[in-house]
């Protein structure tokens, strides 16, 4: 297998885990082939999941804004709200088929952590979440919502305390214990196989993209929008077209409070080449080659990375990366619910804000696809608490 994008990628990691990335690898190279595996997959996919997911033409969003025709690619009308599902089915799968009994994870808004347990439960394995301290806090449904299901949920204290610290203790945890566990990584980040493995997985996003547009419009888009932290529903929503040249791809990263400030994880436009997490990607880091804290009103994207094929598609121009506020997307998550009456998640707004600003230099005979990777419900009282109203049960 090809461990790199370019320059970025690989295999950074401790020697006591090299073993172990060296069978996940090799299984994967097997059951990603493996009709059984494959026919497995799609059959959880279309009556556990509930895909293919809408590709919905969102026409007062059109009307209002003037420009191209906009559709939204409904992510957030799986099962568990979001993209992270289809990840998990695929890497649950693999982890069965390794003989692994215990699943660990590492989530930021919870969304993958969620999907993460849901899937333990279906197939009666052991599930454990990290999380950091400061997510279970501003995440609490989705901390609940885990418990529920029947996943121990680990708030991590350390750091920061959020998701980057999440990740670092899932992978101690792996390391300590890899027997019989499988790390289900949830963005297209860390070693090589994970980052091929999720945009693999989650490349069914774009698939179906091209296959809906092309029913509905005769055409490929103009152009494609989705948020990036890690950039796991990006990547999906992005791969199968990298080849149409015509397509232009847009992510969509958390510019915090600014991009000139200290609090943003605005990696695309402020991060420089590095190694961190198991991966050479580009991070946000210090004059000391330190990785920084970060900061987003969306626990998902507060990340001091991205995934290292995100890194190769910026440095190569394939696809640009735009940075948006914390307050352009409680606007854009605002604007949605009242245009079209869908609460999407924070993170997912990002890609919407970014997209709103783009529609406005755009023509009416251009079409723009915008990902919504999940749903809202976990972020309402957040955004209240952002527009200074406090909920109450």
């Amino acid at each position: 297998m090809n461990h790199r994008f370019g320059s970025f990628g690989g295999q950074y990691i401790p020697e006591i885990l090299m073993g172990e990335i060296q069978k996940l690898e090799k299984a994967y190279e097997v059951y990603k082939k493996d009709p059984d595996f494959i026919r497995e997959f799609r059959d959880l996919c279309i009556n556990y999941t509930g895909r293919p997911s809408l590709l919905y033409e969102a026409k007062r969003m059109t009307e209002d804004l003037g420009g191209p025709k906009i559709y939204l690619k409904r992510e957030d009308l799986n099962h568990t709200g979001a993209h992270k599902i289809n990840n998990c089915i695929g890497q649950a799968l693999l982890a069965r088929r390794m003989g692994k009994t215990r699943l660990i994870a590492e989530t930021g808004a919870g969304q993958h952590g969620v999907a993460a347990a849901t899937i333990a439960a279906l197939f009666g394995m052991e599930c454990e979440v990290f999380m950091g301290e400061t997510d279970t806090e501003r995440q609490a449904l989705n901390v609940y919502r885990m418990e529920l299901l029947g996943a121990k949920v680990h708030a991590v204290t350390t750091g920061s305390r959020v998701l980057k610290d999440a990740v670092n203790a899932a992978l101690q945890n792996w390391t300590a214990r890899c027997s019989d566990t499988h790390y289900m990584i949830g963005s297209a980040v860390g070693p090589a196989p994970f980052p091929e493995m999720v945009r693999d997985f989650q490349s069914v996003i774009g698939e179906e993209i091209k296959k809906q547009i092309l029913e509905k419009e005769g055409r490929l888009p103009d152009s494609v929008f989705a948020c990036v932290g890690g950039g796991s529903n990006a990547i999906g929503t992005f791969y199968p077209f990298i080849d149409d040249k015509d397509v232009e791809l847009v992510g969509c990263e958390a510019a915090g409070k600014g991009i000139d400030t200290l609090y943003h994880a605005a990696t695309m436009a402020k991060g420089v080449p590095g190694v961190f997490h198991g991966m050479k990607s580009l991070f946000c880091q210090d004059d000391s080659g330190n990785i920084s804290e970060v900061y987003s009103i969306s626990a998902g994207l507060d990340y001091p990375g991205v995934g290292p094929e995100h890194a190769y598609l910026k440095e190569t121009g394939r696809a640009r990366y735009v940075p948006v506020t914390d307050e352009e997307a409680v606007a854009a998550f605002e604007y949605l619910a009242r245009t079209e009456g869908i609460i999407c998640a924070i993170e997912s707004a990002h890609a919407v804000a970014g997209a709103m600003k783009a529609a406005r230099h755009m023509d009416k005979n251009q079409i723009m696809v915008i990902t919504v990777s999940g749903r809202g419900d976990k972020d309402v009282a957040a955004i209240a608490r952002y527009r200074g109203k406090d909920l109450h049960e």
